[in-house]
């Protein structure tokens, strides 16, 4: 039986072990594109696949996944942007609460609607406190989520909103500049969030090269999530998963 996800997680905080995450929204891809994604991903040791994404228009899915688990053995996250993103064929749900805004539909609304599905799904449901940061740029999340990130140079108040979503049970904490961001999440807020925080930290947005994905895993970052750069250039898979996991492991 397969250890669960979040215990692979925090084993692996536990080891400073590095994760790659390769976040593939199903509107985006076709099945030609997402087997190459797979074989690549498989060739680099990608550690999961998060699926879904802020607005999923189309109904592939269920297929999206099928054909993720069908062909491979790398772990499948859903990354739902509302309710109507879940899916029983994946592993695990980010239970995402958007704890950055004030937006009561986020924080707890959309999940009182989707707790019967969730519940019966049978998915390992993995609590997330879902931030939101200024990329530089506005982004598809902001606009769905009518909440305003916090301001790229506001390093307290992120660290004092995971600190905050910790304390109220989420298990993982998930900072994010958002899809199409012309600036990653800078390292030094990256540090201050993961020092206070003993929860595993996710982080995506904005990053378009090995070394930022580098330099956020040298900051703290447990998990880096990468999709919108490997939309538009696949290669990058083996690049960002090489620099992820050359950070020393801890001995």
């Amino acid at each position: 039986m397969r250890v669960s996800i979040y215990t692979e997680l925090e084993a692996r905080k536990k080891k400073g072990q590095k994760s790659f995450a390769v976040l593939i929204d199903p509107d985006k891809v076709n099945p030609a594109l997402l087997d190459e994604i797979i074989d690549r991903s498989v060739a680099a040791h990608v550690d999961y696949f998060l699926v879904g994404g802020s607005l999923v228009i189309s109904n592939h899915l269920d297929a999206c996944i099928q054909q993720l688990k069908q062909n491979c053995n790398i772990p499948v996250l859903l990354f739902p942007g509302g309710p109507s993103q879940v899916s029983k064929y994946a592993d695990a749900l980010l239970y995402l609460s958007l704890i950055s805004g004030r937006n009561p539909e986020l924080l707890i609304g959309q999940h009182v609607v989707s707790a019967p599905f969730v519940k019966q799904s049978g998915l390992e449901i993995m609590p997330t406190g879902y931030i939101v940061i200024d990329g530089g740029a506005p982004t598809t999340v902001s606009y769905i989520s009518n909440a305003a990130p916090i301001p790229a140079d506001k390093n307290d108040i992120a660290m004092c909103t995971a600190m905050a979503g910790e304390m109220l049970g989420m298990k993982l904490i998930y900072m994010d500049a958002g899809s199409g961001a012309k600036r990653p999440i800078s390292e030094s807020m990256i540090k201050t969030v993961a020092d206070q925080i003993a929860a595993p930290l996710i982080i995506g947005g904005g990053i378009t090269n090995p070394e930022n994905a580098y330099l956020n895993c040298k900051a703290g970052a447990n998990v880096i999530v990468v999709g919108n750069a490997i939309e538009k250039d696949v290669s990058l898979i083996k690049q960002m998963s090489d620099a992820v996991h050359s950070v020393p492991v801890k001995v």
